[in-house]
C-alpha cells in the first residue's frame, strides 16, 4: 500500500470508519471475521410466485421450507427413527403450538416426550446452523431464550462429560418449570428461519384467493425477503394511490371471484354506496350481479378517460363503449360487428360515452376515499414499496414477474414519454420510478394514470398482453377473448435472446438465469418450467386453486443453495388439520436441474462483493493506523 494513494476524500471516509473500529485490534478482529465469512457456503434462497391470496398453502410451504425441513430430518434421524416418527417431528416443527395441544389431548405428552423432542429439535437446529457464523445464528435466536439456545447449540464433548451433564440439567429445568412448550416453539421458529436464508416473491400476492392480506402480514415478519411486483400487486398499489380505474378493477376482480371479504373485512372498504346504486340502476338483477355490472361500466368509462388523456399509450382500440349499438345489440371491434350478451346500459350516453353519470361519480368518489384512507391497505402497500421493485438482480440472477417488452423482430421495445424513448432496463427503471412517485410524491395525474397502464397496458412489463376485459364481459363471441401476448413470450424460448436480456442488465450470461412468474406452466400437458436451455425458469405452477386444473400441480418453489438449483413441484395442500392429525405433508417432487461443479461460497455472492469492499476499506484503515495518518485509540 502507498500513502500517496490516500486522497483527502479517502482519509475523510477512513476517519468515519474509525468511529466504528477505533483501534488496531478492532480492525484486525473484523478483517479476520469477514475473511472467514467469505469461505462459508452461500445461504439458501427460495423463489415463489403467483401466490394469489392462497394463504394456507403458502403458510404451510413457509413452515416446511418447501420440503427442505423434511429432507434434513430424514438425513439426520432416518437411522434412529421410524418414518412415522420422522413425520411426527416434521409436524412438530411446522406447527408446534397446535401439535402440542393435540398431543396433550391424546395424553401422549410427558417428561420423557419433552426430553426426547427437545434433544431432537436442538440437534436439527445445530445441523442447520452449521453453514452460518455464530454471530449470524445469535442474531436469529428468539430473544426470550437466546442465551439458553446458544449454549445448547454449541455443546462440545469434554473429558468428564461436564458439558453433557450441564445441558441435560438445562433441559430438565426447562421441563420442571413448565417452560417446555414455549421453548419448543422458540426452537421451531429458529429451525424454520435457518432453513431459508432469503426469500424472493416474484409477483402476484393479490387477487383470486381470499387472503392476500394475511400473506402480507406474514411476509412483514420475515427476516429477509424481497418482492418483484406483479400486475395484480401493482393494481392494488395503484388503487392505494387513488387511481380510480385501478380501484374499479380491484372491485371487479374481487366480485367476479366471490372474494369481497378482503375488501370489507380485511381493509374496511365499504361497498354500500356501490351496492345501493347498483340495486337502483339494475333492479331486475341479483344484488351482487348488479354491483358487478355497475362497477364494470364505471371501469370502462374510467379506462377510456385515461386512454384519451394519454395517446402515447397507443390503446385507442380499447375504446369500445362509444362503439356500442344498443338498437342492434352489437359493438364494433376493429371494424367488425359483434353481438352483445347484454345491451342494457342506462347510465351510458353514447355522445359522451366516457363521462360518468352524477351517481357513478359519487360512487367512485366514495370508493376512492375508502381506499386511500384504509390504514391496513396503506401499511401493506408501503411494505410492497419498501421491499419491492419491478425487477431485481440478485446473486447473478435476474428476477421479474412479467416480461421485458420486445418488438416482433426481437428488439427491446418500450414507450416514448416526454420526447424520450425508454426501452429495456431503462424502461424498467423508469416504470419503477414513476410507480414510487405515484404513491410518495405530490399528486401528479400522469404518474397515477401510469399505475393503471402498468396493470394492463400493451407494453407494460408487468402485464405482457393486451387485456380483453370488455369483450369477456359483454361480447358473446368467444373468439374475441384472445389476449395477444408480447413477443417476449416467443423469444424467451431461445437462449440467445435470454442472454441478450441478461447482458442488458449487466449480468454474466454464462452463469446467470432469468426467473419469471406470471404465466402458469401447464405441467399436465407436458410443458416444462425450464426454458431456453435452462437459461430461463418460469415458477408459476398454480398456487391459485383456479389454475390448478390447468397446471396439474399447486405451485413451484425454486431453491438455490450452495450446491446448485432445483425446482420443487407441490401437490395441492389439503388442510392444517390433516397435517396435525395424520402428519400429512404437502407432496413435493424435486428436480435438480443445475449442479455446481464447486460449492458456491459467500465470496461468490453479491454480499461477498460487499464484504470484499469492506475488507479493502478496513485494510486501508489498518494501514492508516500503522502509518500514523489516523491515530488509533
Amino acid at each position: 500500500m502507498d500513502a500517496n494513494q490516500l486522497t483527502e476524500e479517502k482519509v475523510k471516509y477512513l476517519r468515519l470508519l474509525a468511529r466504528e473500529y477505533p483501534s488496531i485490534p478492532a480492525v484486525c478482529r473484523e478483517i479476520i471475521n469477514l475473511k472467514a465469512i467469505l469461505n462459508l457456503p452461500k445461504g439458501t434462497e427460495h423463489f415463489m410466485s403467483d401466490i394469489h391470496g392462497e394463504y394456507e398453502a403458502f403458510y404451510h410451504i413457509m413452515n416446511n421450507a418447501a420440503g427442505v425441513i423434511k429432507e434434513k430430518v430424514d438425513m439426520i434421524f432416518a437411522d434412529r427413527m421410524t418414518p412415522q416418527e420422522c413425520k411426527e417431528t416434521c409436524t412438530l416443527v411446522y406447527y408446534p403450538i397446535e401439535k402440542i395441544k393435540l398431543l396433550k389431548r391424546q395424553g401422549i405428552i410427558n417428561a420423557t416426550w419433552y426430553k426426547h423432542n427437545l434433544k431432537n429439535l436442538t440437534e436439527l437446529a445445530k445441523f442447520l446452523s452449521s453453514k452460518y457464523t455464530r454471530s449470524k445464528v445469535r442474531k436469529a435466536l428468539p430473544s426470550e431464550f437466546s442465551y439458553i439456545i446458544d449454549e445448547l447449540l454449541h455443546a462440545q464433548p469434554d473429558e468428564d462429560n461436564n458439558q453433557y451433564i450441564y445441558h441435560e440439567k438445562i433441559l430438565d429445568t426447562i421441563i420442571d418449570i413448565d417452560s417446555a412448550d414455549v421453548f419448543i416453539e422458540a426452537l421451531c421458529r429458529l429451525i424454520k428461519r435457518l432453513a431459508v436464508d432469503h426469500l424472493h416473491i416474484v409477483g402476484d400476492i393479490y387477487d383470486r384467493g381470499p387472503s392476500a392480506d394475511r400473506i402480507l402480514d406474514l411476509l412483514m415478519t420475515h427476516h429477509s425477503v424481497d418482492i418483484e411486483w406483479g400486475n395484480h400487486d401493482i393494481l392494488w398499489m395503484g388503487a392505494a394511490c387513488g387511481n380510480e380505474a385501478c380501484i374499479a378493477n380491484v372491485l371487479r376482480n374481487n366480485m367476479k371471484y366471490d372474494n369481497i371479504e378482503i375488501l370489507e373485512n380485511a381493509y374496511a372498504i365499504s361497498l354500500r354506496s356501490l351496492t345501493l346504486f347498483a340495486e337502483h340502476t339494475y333492479p331486475q338483477m341479483e344484488p351482487m350481479e348488479a354491483a358487478l355490472k355497475a362497477i364494470s361500466v364505471i371501469l370502462f368509462k374510467l379506462e377510456g378517460q385515461i386512454i384519451l388523456r394519454h395517446p402515447e399509450y397507443d390503446m385507442e382500440d380499447r375504446l369500445l363503449l362509444d362503439k356500442i349499438d344498443t338498437k342492434h345489440r352489437s359493438v364494433s371491434i376493429d371494424g367488425k360487428e359483434y353481438a352483445l350478451n347484454d345491451s342494457y346500459f342506462p347510465t351510458l350516453d353514447l355522445r359522451h360515452a366516457y363521462e360518468l353519470s352524477k351517481e357513478e361519480q359519487q360512487v367512485i368518489e366514495d370508493l376512492r376515499a375508502a381506499f386511500i384512507n384504509s390504514h391496513r391497505l396503506r401499511q401493506h402497500v408501503k411494505f410492497l414499496y419498501k421491499r419491492g421493485n419491478i425487477y431485481l438482480c440478485y446473486n447473478k440472477n435476474l428476477l421479474f414477474h412479467g416480461c421485458i417488452p420486445m418488438t416482433a423482430e426481437g428488439a427491446f421495445d418500450g414507450m416514448e414519454i416526454d420526447g424520450k424513448f425508454y426501452q429495456g432496463k431503462e424502461y424498467m427503471d423508469y416504470a419503477a420510478t414513476v410507480a414510487r412517485r405515484a404513491f410518495f410524491g405530490r399528486a401528479n395525474q400522469s404518474d397515477v394514470d401510469f399505475m393503471w397502464y402498468l396493470w394492463c397496458g400493451k407494453k407494460s412489463p408487468l402485464s405482457g398482453r393486451t387485456m380483453k376485459t370488455f369483450e369477456r364481459t359483454f361480447v358473446a363471441d368467444k373468439s374475441t377473448y384472445d389476449e395477444p401476448k408480447n413477443p417476449y413470450y416467443r423469444f424467451y424460448l431461445q437462449e440467445e435472446y435470454c442472454i441478450k436480456i441478461l447482458h442488458e442488465f449487466g449480468l454474466d450470461n454464462s452463469i446467470s438465469h432469468i426467473i419469471n412468474g406470471h404465466t402458469p406452466i401447464k405441467v399436465a400437458k407436458g410443458e416444462s418450467p425450464l426454458k431456453a436451455n435452462n437459461r430461463l425458469i418460469v415458477i408459476d405452477g398454480g398456487f391459485c386453486r383456479a389454475y390448478q386444473k390447468t397446471t396439474g400441480i399447486a405451485g413451484y418453489t425454486l431453491i438455490y443453495n450452495s450446491h446448485g438449483m432445483r425446482l420443487k413441484a407441490h401437490q395441492p395442500f389439503e388442510s392444517v388439520a390433516k397435517v396435525l392429525e395424520e402428519n400429512k405433508d404437502i407432496e413435493s417432487t424435486s428436480n435438480f436441474f443445475e449442479m455446481e461443479a464447486e460449492r458456491v461460497m459467500v465470496k461468490d455472492t453479491d454480499n461477498g462483493k460487499v464484504i470484499l469492499e469492506r475488507i479493502e476499506d478496513l485494510t486501508w484503515l489498518l494501514f492508516a493506523y500503522r502509518q500514523g495518518i489516523i491515530v488509533a485509540r
